[in-house]
């Protein structure tokens, strides 16, 4: 973590009860240094135990990470980000419209056969990891599967929880997967629009499809963090959690401009 991300976050992290006079065990590591760790995790990939020996112990950390998913301070943390991210994008706090898809990965050894599948349209034996985004591609929920449940079943729940998340939420664009008895769903008990966007009849290759592209970008984002390419996550909460930090990590380099500030050209100095 760079610092301009660190100056970014800081003022964005949940405040522990501790440190509000609460109840609570002081922690024994500094935020910055347990974010870093699990940070690395997902963005390289390595087991746990595998941590270099500069972070804290890998058990701390992995407790780290499971009470802030268990506790909903991963949550509240990225929603923060996010909601930055759309104030300086120009955007409201609250979406209005949403774009949803899914996305299967195939399971490591150690996942447990109730919780995982088939896909047969995709081939693909694991989970799936079902996304609702806002319209710049950030995530706004997500729901983890077995990869044999079909999207409009998994829609089912997955926009019984954006609804309750986000009441602002007026329209979703969709694939033909998410046809069905889900649009009459979604308008009769969640009022909310389903719009189902659909490749023509005479359409061949690759075409970059109205609305949907930004669901599909998002999830090539989430792609590029290697404990992602396949899921190692033993329960599905996990692997949802995993979803939200490589957001964190991709939205705080975003507000830190890291990418723009890396390739500024050195100044020469007088001596050169």
């Amino acid at each position: 973590m760079s610092e301009s991300e660190w100056q970014v976050i800081r003022p964005l992290l949940p405040v522990p009860a501790w440190l509000q006079g609460q109840c609570g065990r002081p922690e024994g590591y500094c935020h910055r240094v347990m974010l870093g760790a699990v940070r690395y995790v997902v963005d390289n990939g390595v087991k746990w135990v595998n941590l270099p020996a500069d972070f804290p112990p890998f058990r701390r950390v992995h407790a780290f990470a499971r009470r802030w998913q268990a506790t909903g301070l991963l949550a509240e943390f990225h929603d923060r980000l996010r909601d930055r991210v759309r104030v300086r994008e120009g955007r409201s706090v609250d979406p209005t419209a949403a774009i949803v898809d899914s996305q299967s990965v195939q399971a490591a050894a150690n996942i447990p056969r109730a919780t995982s599948g088939w896909d047969g349209g995709k081939r693909v034996g694991g989970r799936k990891r079902h996304v609702v985004v806002d319209c710049l591609g950030l995530v706004l929920t997500v729901l983890v599967s077995a990869a044999s449940v079909q999207d409009r079943d998994a829609g089912v729940g997955l926009l019984a929880r954006l609804r309750e998340q986000y009441f602002s939420i007026r329209l979703v664009w969709a694939d033909g997967g998410y046809a069905g008895r889900l649009v009459d769903f979604a308008r009769s008990e969640l009022q909310v629009t389903l719009d189902i966007v659909r490749r023509t009849d005479d359409t061949t290759g690759f075409v970059v499809l109205s609305r949907r592209w930004v669901v599909e970008r998002t999830l090539s984002w989430l792609m590029r963090s290697r404990r992602l390419v396949r899921d190692y996550e033993t329960l599905p909460a996990m692997h949802e959690a995993m979803v939200l930090w490589s957001m964190t990590m991709l939205m705080s380099s975003r507000l830190a401009e890291r990418r723009r500030n890396a390739f500024i050209p050195r100044q020469p100095t007088p001596s050169s």
